[in-house]
C-alpha cells in the first residue's frame, strides 16, 4: 500500500483523470458522445493523435495512472517553483534546529562547526540526486513517492523491509513529535499570557495535546499536497521568526554566568562516547524532509519541454540557504550565549530558563506562539504522505475517489492514533536517537544507491566512487548510531511510564 497505485485497474471498468489535471482545456466529451455518423471515430483519433503531439512537444502533464488524480500528493500537477520553496522550506526547518546548540555542549565547538558543514553539504548532495531521480528518463515514469523509487530499486521485499519503517517514522513519529512540542507550547503560551497571578486552572498536558491534535486535524482537511502550499509558507515563515527571534534575543542578553565552551565532561569512557554520539545524531536529524521531496516534486507538471526537476531544484536551493541561514546563527550563537549549560531541550529552554524574567512576556509570547504555529504547519505536510496511503488502499480497491467523509475520517483517525501515542508512550523520546539512526540512511545513504541503480555509473568513474563511498559511510554511519545508543540504553536503562507525559520545557 505504500507504494505507487498499479497502472492496470483491477476491474474492466474504464478511468479517467479529471479535466483539472490539464495544463490545456481537454477535449469536451459530449459533441463526440454525440457524434453518430461515421466520421465519429475518425473524429476520436484526431483528438487523440493531438493530445499525444501535445503531450510530447510539453503542453499537457502525462499520468502514468489516471488513478493518480485522485490521491493527496498527485491530485493537483500545478505546482511550481515557490510552491517548492514554501514546502522544502516547512519540512526542512523546525523545532529540531532548537536542539543544535546541545550537539555543539557534546562535541565542542570545532568538531560541532565541522559536522554541522559536512553534514549540510552532505544532505544537499543527496537531495538533488533525489531531484534527478523523481523523473530519471524524460517523458518516462515519475517516482512521486519515495516507497515507489526504494521498492523499484531494492525490489518489493527489500524496499519495504529498507524503507518501510524510516519513511513512517519520519512521517508519523514527527508528527507525533509536534504534538508534544506544540502541545507543551501551548501550555506555556498559556502560563505566560494568564501571569503569576492567574487563578485559573490551566488545563493539564494531555488537554493541551488533544486541543493541538483537533487543531491539526481541522487543517488536515485541505484535500492534497498543492492546497497546503500556503498553509506551508505560514509555517516556514513562523520557523523563521521564531528562530531568528530566540537566537538574536539570547546573544543580545550576553553570555551567562559561568558560561564554558569545554565539552561537557562525563563520568566515564562509556558516558563520553555516548555524549558524542549523541551529539551526532542531533546534527544529522536536524536536516529532514528527504522523505518528501518526491511527494513535493510530484505536485509539479512535467513534460519533455519542460522537466520538473528545473522548477524544484530552484526552489529546493532558495530554501535551504534560508534554512542554512536559520541553522547555523542558532548553533553557534545558541552555544555562544549558554555554552555548555543549555539544557538538552535545547535553546528555546535555555531563553525560558535563564530569560524568562528580563525578557519582556510579550517577545517571550510570540516566540512561542510563533512555535506553536509551525508545529501545526508542519504537521500538515508530514502527515500527508500517510494520507496518500490510506487513500490509496480504498482507490486501489474501489476504483474510485475516496469520498469526502471518508477522507475526513481517515485524517481523524491519524490525528487520533498520534495522540494515543503522544500520551502512552512519553518514554518515546528516549528512544529518538535509536529511531533517529535507523531513519539515517534515508536523507544520507539511500539516494546515492538509488542513483548508481537507476543510472548506471561506469565502473571507477567519478560518480561512481563518490556514490559508493557516501553511501556507504552513511550506512555505517547509521550502524553506529544505532549501536550506540542500545549501548546508552543498556548502561542507563530506559525509565518507562505510560500515560505519564512528561511537562515540556
Amino acid at each position: 500500500m505504500t507504494s505507487e497505485v498499479q497502472s492496470a485497474p483491477p476491474t474492466p471498468r474504464p478511468v479517467s483523470a479529471p479535466p483539472s489535471q490539464m495544463h490545456s482545456p481537454a477535449p469536451s466529451r459530449s459533441p463526440l458522445r454525440a457524434m453518430a455518423s461515421p466520421l465519429a471515430s475518425p473524429v476520436k483519433k484526431a483528438v487523440a493523435s493531438v493530445r499525444g503531439y501535445l503531450e510530447e512537444v510539453g503542453h499537457i502533464t502525462k499520468l502514468a495512472d489516471p488513478r493518480d488524480a485522485w490521491l493527496p500528493i498527485t491530485a493537483s500537477r500545478s505546482g511550481n517553483a515557490y510552491y517548492a520553496a514554501f514546502h522544502n522550506l516547512s519540512s526542512g526547518v523546525g523545532f529540531q534546529a532548537l536542539v543544535l546548540p546541545a550537539a555543539f555542549a557534546s562535541l565542542g565547538w570545532t568538531w560541532a562547526i565541522v559536522c554541522l558543514t559536512v553534514a549540510f553539504a552532505w544532505q544537499l548532495y543527496t537531495l538533488r540526486l533525489l531531484v534527478n531521480l523523481h523523473e530519471p528518463v524524460a517523458g518516462g515514469t515519475r517516482y512521486s513517492r519515495y516507497m515507489h523509487l526504494a521498492t523499484t530499486v531494492f525490489g518489493e521485499r527489500w524496499g519495504k523491509i529498507l524503507a518501510l519503517l524510516p519513511t513512517m517514522y519520519l512521517s508519523a513519529g514527527t508528527c507525533t513529535a509536534l504534538i508534544i512540542v506544540g502541545g507543551g507550547s501551548m501550555k506555556i503560551l498559556f502560563s505566560i499570557a494568564c501571569g503569576p497571578a492567574c487563578l485559573a486552572r490551566p488545563p493539564t498536558m494531555v488537554e493541551w495535546y488533544v486541543v493541538f491534535v483537533c487543531v491539526a486535524v481541522v487543517l488536515s482537511q485541505l484535500p492534497n499536497l498543492n492546497s497546503i502550499a500556503g498553509v506551508s509558507l505560514v509555517g516556514a515563515t513562523a520557523a523563521v521568526g521564531y528562530c531568528t527571534m530566540i537566537w538574536v534575543i539570547s546573544v543580545a542578553k550576553g553570555r551567562v554566568a559561568g558560561v564554558s565552551y569545554d565539552p561537557v565532561k562525563a563520568s566515564s569512557d562509556v558516558a563520553r562516547t555516548i555524549a558524542v554520539l549523541n551529539g551526532l545524531g542531533i546534527i544529522a536529524f536536524a536536516f529532514r524532509g528527504h522523505n518528501l521531496v518526491l511527494e513535493i516534486q510530484g505536485t509539479m507538471p512535467s513534460t519533455l519541454k519542460h522537466p520538473s526537476h528545473v522548477p524544484m531544484w530552484k526552489g529546493v536551493k532558495f530554501a535551504y540557504l534560508v534554512v542554512a541561514l536559520c541553522l547555523y546563527p542558532v548553533a553557534i550563537g545558541g552555544f555562544w550565549a549558554y555554552g555548555n549549560q543549555i539544557p538538552p531541550n535545547g535553546i528555546l529552554s535555555a531563553l525560558y530558563k535563564f530569560h524568562g524574567r528580563d525578557v519582556s512576556r510579550l517577545v517571550i509570547g510570540l516566540a512561542t506562539l510563533l512555535v506553536i504555529v509551525n508545529c501545526l504547519t508542519t504537521f500538515q505536510i508530514y502527515a500527508m504522505p500517510v494520507f496518500d496511503n490510506m487513500e490509496a488502499g480504498y482507490v486501489h480497491k474501489k476504483n474510485r475517489p475516496c469520498p469526502w467523509w471518508l477522507r475526513a475520517g481517515f485524517r481523524a483517525f491519524f490525528g487520533a492514533i498520534n495522540l494515543l501515542i503522544a500520551v502512552a508512550l512519553p518514554f518515546l523520546s528516549e528512544l529518538a536517537g535509536l529511531l533517529g539512526g535507523i531513519s539515517l540512511p534515508v536523507t544520507l545513504a539511500y539516494p546515492c544507491f538509488m542513483w548508481l541503480a537507476i543510472m548506471k555509473p561506469g565502473r571507477g568513474t567519478a560518480m561512481w566512487c563518490i556514490n559508493w563511498a557516501l553511501g556507504s559511510l552513511g550506512m555505517g554511519l547509521s550502524f553506529v548510531l544505532i549501536v550506540g545508543n542500545l549501548w546508552g540504553l543498556v548502561a542507563t536503562g530506559l525509565h518507562v511510564q505510560f500515560f505519564k507525559p512528561a511537562e515540556f520545557q
